[in-house]
């Protein structure tokens, strides 16, 4: 086989941001501050690429990512693609929240520790999603605890909605309780970055920054394009908020339901992720 090489690349992008958002989150300095101004340049990070002399990998990989972005293209019904032979990608969200592809080596973590000061990493994958990759995810695990970076997890099922509906609780009250300890930014990922990590990002926007979900949807994937769920998080948020157990069923109700919250709801949610601490 031939020898492999890599490639250190870094791309700019420029965004657009709510101005009414970005100035409600100005006047305080909160868990949910967005880290740049408007019209700002934000600069992802560096990507590592793999070149392999023979191809034999690289058409292994392609043949794998293909198979993945087909299905998520069929599953999700969205037009974004994955390409693993680039390395682990992110998009910095706010002062402390990262959405990002897996990491597929240790090398990754001590990227996201020393270049991005990481403190916590939320994995929503299962174990076969990674080994699907061949990531050797208790490498990963183990240089966590190396260089002191807490390492959660809370799979869901990779392009089911009523999976990641089920796992969005549990999944933002870790990422909650991480950004809360205020040690260091959280790094959120899936396999992609997005689908699972998104939606979680988006939720805990929606329920504890103020925000109604179309404008935390749109603030997120104007900075990360993406594709997560909204039904899978709507159906999130009406079972945190449902406190009558007559309540007309989720199912029944229009395209719009819970996309935005009362300031009740928001205190019964925010209550009812916290209790779910530990579990």
């Amino acid at each position: 086989m031939g020898t492999v090489s890599n490639i250190g690349f870094s791309s700019l992008f420029r965004i657009s941001l709510n101005t009414d958002l970005l100035s409600k989150q100005r006047k305080y300095k909160s868990p949910c501050s967005f880290i740049v101004p408007l019209n700002y340049s934000v600069k992802v990070n560096k990507i590592c690429s793999k070149l392999s002399e023979s191809g034999i990998e690289v058409s292994k990989s392609k043949d794998m990512m293909e198979e993945y972005n087909i299905a998520m293209k069929s599953m999700m019904r969205n037009p974004y693609e994955y390409h693993h032979d680039l390395g682990m990608n992110y998009t910095v969200i706010t002062d402390n929240l990262i959405v990002g592809s897996q990491p597929q080596k240790p090398e990754d973590v001590d990227h996201l520790k020393n270049e991005e000061g990481v403190a916590y990493i939320l994995n929503l994958q299962q174990d076969k999603d990674a080994e699907f990759w061949g990531i050797d995810l208790q490498s990963i695990i183990k240089r966590c605890r190396e260089i002191e970076i807490r390492h959660m997890r809370r799979p869901a099922v990779d392009f089911d909605p009523n999976s990641l509906r089920s796992a969005l609780p549990k999944a933002v009250s870790s990422l909650e309780w991480a950004i809360s300890e205020g040690k260091g930014k959280v790094y959120v990922h899936c396999t992609a970055g997005l689908g699972r990590a998104p939606a979680v990002a988006i939720s805990y926007l929606f329920w504890f920054c103020d925000m109604n979900l179309n404008e935390a949807y749109d603030m997120l994937t104007s900075k990360r394009p993406c594709g997560p769920n909204k039904k899978a998080i709507r159906g999130a948020t009406y079972d945190l908020a449902k406190n009558d157990p007559w309540k007309e069923p989720f199912e029944s109700l229009s395209d719009h339901a819970f996309g935005d919250i009362a300031d009740w709801e928001r205190n019964l949610i925010q209550n009812g992720v916290r209790a779910l601490r530990g579990t």
